[in-house]
């Protein structure tokens, strides 16, 4: 009879361990909300921070700065988690050990570089426990117009970037372009993004995206590369729409191995390649 109870008892041992194991690994990072201190311009950001899981690392945790898209603007901070790192942290490993920063942008306006950096500098000298060599940024079509107008004003801040379906003036676009009656102006300079050129930057679009035309990206690769960079990647999906850019890179596991194994040398601003 005890072996009996053995057997049966021993199976489901071993699959309640496992189910303990798989749910501590997916367990979402515990969250705050905060607000700016300051206000930059007519930008005083409310955001959302993710914490990290683990071990801190010897030099620190690195940090992720994530951009939304335009439906995301407003003043309901549930909407940083429709898409994008805020929605996938639990999925993956790099991100639990990453503390995530999700700014929301106000309705009726457009990522501004001063206030993102701002935000950044606040977080990082508030905690005191942030590797500064491994600040990275993502974002999504405004948010990825938000990335190439940041690194083409600070090209060395970052240790690596990772823009999707953006592009450099947002003027350009066909539809749902900023407003420059509110005061918003186009804060990309060409000329500055070709001092990115030792940037890691990893950037994704689809081919059939109706909303910001592939060739926004296309331009900047190609100004990129004729300044010199041999550290830009480009993927264009074949088949695939403007949400599907992102849905498809940020689901690749690739993608964030990819950018945490990203590194820059802040003492002498190079990047230390894996």
């Amino acid at each position: 009879m005890t072996c009996q109870l053995l057997v049966f008892w021993l199976p489901a041992l071993f699959l309640w361990c496992g189910n303990a194991s798989f749910a501590a690994e997916t367990k979402s990072p515990p969250e705050r909300i905060k607000v700016m201190t300051n206000e930059v311009g007519d930008h005083r950001l409310r955001y959302l921070v993710q914490l990290p899981l683990g071990t801190k690392p010897a030099q620190g945790w690195p940090l992720l700065l994530f951009l939304h898209g335009y439906g995301e603007c407003g003043n309901d901070i549930d909407q940083i988690r429709k898409h994008g790192p805020p929605k996938l942290i639990a999925k993956f490993e790099n991100l639990r050990g990453c503390i995530v920063v999700s700014p929301q942008c106000p309705r009726d306006s457009w990522w501004h570089v001063e206030a993102l950096k701002s935000l950044v500098d606040e977080v990082v000298h508030a905690r005191g426990d942030v590797d500064e060599n491994r600040l990275y940024v993502t974002g999504l079509s405004m948010g990825g117009y938000g990335i190439w107008s940041f690194i083409s004003r600070y090209p060395d801040y970052f240790a690596a970037a990772i823009p999707i379906c953006g592009g450099g003036n947002p003027f350009n676009l066909p539809a749902n372009r900023p407003d420059q009656k509110q005061g918003i102006t186009n804060e990309f300079m060409p000329d500055g993004l070709k001092k990115a050129h030792q940037l890691p930057i990893w950037t994704f679009h689809g081919k059939q995206d109706r909303s910001v035309p592939i060739q926004e990206t296309e331009l900047l690769v190609k100004l990129l590369k004729k300044a010199g960079s041999k550290h830009i990647r480009f993927t264009a999906y074949e088949n695939t729409n403007h949400v599907q850019a992102w849905e498809k890179a940020y689901d690749d596991p690739q993608t964030w191995q990819w950018l945490f194994t990203q590194r820059l040398c802040r003492d002498s601003a190079s990047f230390l390649r894996p």
